[in-house]
C-alpha cells in the first residue's frame, strides 16, 4: 500500500507544530507519572489515563484523515510484505545470537528457569506487552517526530525518548536505546508493528535470561527499579 504523502516538516503550520508537541509532552508526562507514582494504585491509575489519552489522540488522527486506509497503514497495523517480515525477523534473530553466543563462549550458563522468570502464560503476556510498547513507540511517538523532523531524524529522537522511559535501569536504558534504533528503522522501512513486536519480545526475554537479576531488578523501570528488593 502506498502511504498518503505527509507535508514536509518545513511546510507544517505553527499551530500544527504546537499541537504535535503538546501531544508528545502530554503523553510522555502521563507515562512518567505511571512509572514514578509512589504507590501501585496510583501507577495503575496513571497508566490507564495515559493509555486512554494515547488511544484518543491516535483515533483522532485516523478520524480526521480523508484516507483512513492510509492512516491505518501509517500506524503500522497492516500486515507486512514477506520480504519485510523476513528482513526484520532475520536481523532480530542475528541480534539474539549475538547476545547468547558470548555468554556461552566464556563458559557461562543460561539458566533454564531462573527463579523470577515468567511462566508460559506470562511469556505470552510479555509478547502482547511488546506489541503495546511498539504501538506507543512507533504509531504514536515515531509518527509525530517524523512529521516534525522527517524520517531519519525521527528514528534517533524517538529512540532516545524510548530509552529515557527506561531510566534508571542502566541495562534496559542502554538496551532499549540500541533496540529502539533498530525497531524504528525497521518501522520506517516496512511500516508494520507485528514482526517488530515479535523481535522485541524475543530480545526482551533473552535479556531476562542472560543478564543477572541483580542488575535487571525483574526488568523494572522507574520507581519500581529503585524499590526492588
Amino acid at each position: 500500500m502506498v502511504l498518503k504523502s505527509k507535508p514536509f516538516p518545513s511546510e507544517l503550520t505553527l499551530s500544527r507544530r504546537f499541537s504535535i508537541w503538546a501531544q508528545i509532552v502530554i503523553v510522555f508526562v502521563l507515562l512518567e507519572f505511571a512509572l514514578w507514582a509512589p504507590t501501585t494504585h496510583l501507577r495503575n491509575r496513571w497508566a490507564a489515563i495515559a493509555a486512554i489519552t494515547l488511544l484518543v489522540l491516535v483515533s483522532l488522527d485516523v478520524l480526521i484523515d480523508p484516507s483512513p486506509r492510509s492512516s491505518f497503514a501509517r500506524l503500522g497495523l497492516g500486515f507486512p510484505k514477506a520480504s519485510g517480515a523476513a528482513a526484520v525477523l532475520g536481523l532480530g534473530f542475528a541480534a539474539l545470537l549475538l547476545m547468547v553466543i558470548p555468554v556461552r563462549s566464556v563458559g557461562g550458563q543460561i539458566p533454564a528457569n531462573p527463579a523470577w522468570f515468567p511462566n508460559l502464560p506470562s511469556v505470552w503476556g510479555y509478547a502482547l506487552w511488546a506489541l503495546m510498547q511498539e504501538f506507543i513507540l512507533q504509531s504514536f511517538f515515531f509518527n509525530r517526530f517524523e512529521e516534525l523532523y522527517g524520517s531519519p531524524p525521527a528514528v534517533w529522537v524517538a529512540s532516545a525518548l524510548f530509552a529515557a522511559v527506561h531510566l534508571p535501569s542502566p541495562v534496559l536504558t542502554v538496551a532499549t536505546l540500541i533496540g529502539a534504533l533498530f525497531f524504528c528503522e525497521m518501522f520506517r522501512r516496512y511500516r508494520s508493528l507485528y514482526p517488530i513486536a515479535l523481535v522485541h519480545a524475543m530480545l526482551g526475554l533473552t535479556i531476562a535470561l542472560v543478564v543477572p537479576d541483580s542488575l535487571l531488578h525483574h526488568m523494572r523501570v522507574g520507581i519500581g527499579y529503585l524499590q526492588y528488593y
